[in-house]
């Protein structure tokens, strides 16, 4: 369970400060497949950081499983994550003089899982072990990426924007491979997009205007990739 409790986050400096999250308070059930909604500016991406712990907040706190981790000392953070978060991101971050094999290696290290193989076959790319980035599709690179975070076996998955370079055939593909090894896996998803389709694909819908939350809701059934519009 990650609770977030009044929340707030601004940049800039005291004569030119921005204030980005205004005390946001939000429940996230462990398992859950949640995605935030918002207009460019709107703080999603921000409220995602925070959450994540990539960033830290100006007040407020995030609890998981009612551990505080803004109140955790940077090293321990850092091994918070390591040790329970995923990340996947637009652009795929891969490191271009490294495999397939390698890349994932490198997420899988991190945690000692010897099995990570297991995550590049069932991205449907068993057979693209020894590629390199450039070698491979954009789709390719993006579930790549995917491998490489969930061959951590994270607790919960952040994904901002993670099809927003990939046209429709593929993203429906790398959604695709995400939701089923969710549902193998049972980690937590928390995503960011501007595609209000895939919000049909979610259990819990959370829409943020401004910097504050403006609704969230519950889908009663949960579409998949192929399912959705676009």
């Amino acid at each position: 369970m990650i609770e977030i409790q009044n929340i707030t986050k601004s940049y800039g400096s005291e004569k030119s400060r921005f204030q980005v999250l205004k005390g946001i308070s939000l429940g996230i059930a462990e398992g859950d497949f949640a995605v935030i909604l918002g207009a460019s500016g709107s703080g999603k991406s921000t409220l995602l950081n925070v959450i994540s712990g990539l960033e830290t907040p100006d007040s407020g706190k995030v609890l998981y499983n009612r551990e505080d981790i803004t109140a955790l000392p940077d090293k321990k953070l850092t091994e918070f994550r390591k040790k329970n978060i995923g990340f996947i991101f637009q652009q795929y971050y891969l490191l271009p003089n490294m495999n397939v094999d390698k890349n994932v290696k490198m997420g899988a290290d991190l945690t000692g899982n010897k099995e990570y193989k297991n995550m590049i076959e069932a991205v449907g790319l068993g057979e693209k072990l020894y590629k390199y980035p450039s070698e491979l599709s954009g789709g390719e690179q993006q579930r790549v990426s995917v491998a490489r975070a969930l061959a951590k076996n994270p607790k919960v998955l952040f994904l901002d924007e993670p099809t927003g370079a990939l046209d429709e055939q593929t993203g429906r593909q790398v959604l695709d491979y995400i939701c089923r090894l969710q549902k193998k896996l049972g980690f937590t998803i928390v995503m960011v997009t501007h595609n209000l389709n895939i919000a049909e694909m979610a259990n819990t819908v959370i829409h943020m205007n401004s910097g504050k939350l403006s609704e969230i809701y519950t889908n009663e059934t949960q579409k998949t990739a192929y399912e959705i519009g676009w």
